[in-house]
């Protein structure tokens, strides 16, 4: 079975297609910088690697470009729509409704763009992603794999607001939790990597959006992001938690709008906002020549993180493995040090020597002795969507 991977953003589209159940990666890319005048196709297949420039204006030109290249001469892996059997979408938002991966209907298409309000930036793109694929790949089955469906096991004391339960009811205003699929995936990974019936894990995602995550027995019980994916730990251009008292004065006092103050703190908040970078590659090499401004955005990020690992120790009642994972949490050796760092109360000791070393596969970074182990893992949420979507399409 081939399985195309679609990952609609709301200016890129991220793609793979994976042969299951061998789980061989055939190709992969991405298109990004849709409507821009230098929309680029990056693109990797038969030990080949593409990039073009070209104009996109919208997700259907840029799906349609997708297309093309998959069935180019020299580079593409099919030679018509028809050879792909299955176009699984990442979808961020699935409410309270999905707990599972899903074929994909008009019903089920509907409730994702009715969720587009709960995930302004992801949702309508992922619509697109699906529509635009249903018209290129007719013979298709359609598959749905929810951000959010791994955190539909949170208890209700974890998941509720306190609000007015008929108003929480009503309008289903609840913690959802988001990177469900890469939490999955990462604490699957570290289960049988260690084969020691491990119980209790943390998992920190760790990328322009971050959150993390609390795993018992394989189940989320508890997760920093929310109604929507913009508060928990502070991230690329996201504020993460803030006091509400905050809105309203900027509400009621600078006079902003509802909609300039959700800009301010999802687009121009965040590491972005305490630096003037949102990139963390860019803040480190800043801090390390004196920038002020970003030793202290590395040092509130690394603060933040810390907070949720000791609650969610609290909450499992110890931990048996820490895991760092996506863009910053496999790569930012400076990151993982600064969280690690003072933590021999909960078992934490981290290995600076091992933590030096490149995440190609799980790496293991903590001291010899230390209760906990510390594990970095890079993520894959194109092969757990496959994996997802051949179990459920494979009869």
């Amino acid at each position: 079975m081939q399985i195309l991977i679609i990952n609609s953003g709301s200016s890129s589209i991220k793609f793979q297609v994976i042969k299951m159940p061998s789980e061989e990666v055939i190709c992969k890319g991405m298109v990004e910088r849709i409507g821009m005048e230098n929309a680029t196709l990056h693109y990797e297949s038969k030990g080949k690697s593409h990039s073009k420039i070209q104009i996109l204006s919208n997700h259907k030109e840029g799906l349609g470009a997708i297309t093309s290249i998959l069935m180019h001469n020299d580079m593409g892996v099919i030679k018509q729509p028809d050879e792909i059997d299955v176009v699984a979408h990442r979808v961020v938002h699935g409410g309270n409704r999905f707990d599972q991966p899903t074929i994909i209907d008009e019903d089920v298409l509907a409730e994702v763009e009715r969720l587009a309000s709960l995930a302004p930036l992801h949702n309508p793109a992922n619509a697109i992603g699906i529509k635009v694929a249903a018209e290129i790949f007719k013979n298709a089955t359609q598959v749905a794999v929810f951000d959010t469906a791994f955190h539909q096991t949170l208890p209700e004391k974890a998941y509720r607001y306190a609000i007015p339960k008929a108003l929480a009811d009503e309008h289903h205003i609840q913690v959802y939790g988001f990177h469900g699929t890469s939490h999955k995936y990462v604490s699957e990974k570290a289960s049988n990597y260690l084969k020691q019936g491990i119980r209790k894990i943390i998992s920190v995602h760790l990328g322009n959006g971050c959150s993390i995550t609390a795993i018992k027995d394989g189940q989320s019980i508890d997760h920093s992001l929310g109604f929507g994916p913009s508060n928990g730990l502070i991230m690329g251009t996201r504020s993460g938690d803030i006091d509400q008292s905050v809105v309203f004065y900027l509400m009621d006092h600078l006079r902003m709008s509802s909609k300039e103050v959700n800009q301010l703190l999802q687009k121009k908040s965040g590491l972005f906002g305490l630096t003037g970078y949102s990139d963390l590659r860019e803040i480190q090499r800043e801090a390390t020549a004196g920038n002020k401004d970003c030793q202290l955005a590395l040092a509130m990020t690394s603060y933040r993180i810390k907070k949720y690992i000791g609650s969610y120790v609290a909450l499992l009642n110890g931990v048996e493995a820490l895991l760092f994972t996506a863009g910053i949490g496999e790569n930012s050796n400076v990151l993982r040090a600064m969280v690690c760092e003072h933590m021999e109360a909960l078992g934490i000791q981290i290995d600076t020597q091992k933590n030096a070393q490149k995440a190609s596969s799980i790496l293991e970074i903590q001291k010899e002795g230390s209760s906990v182990k510390i594990l970095v893992i890079p993520t894959n949420e194109e092969l757990e969507i496959a994996k997802q979507s051949y179990a459920l399409t494979k009869e």
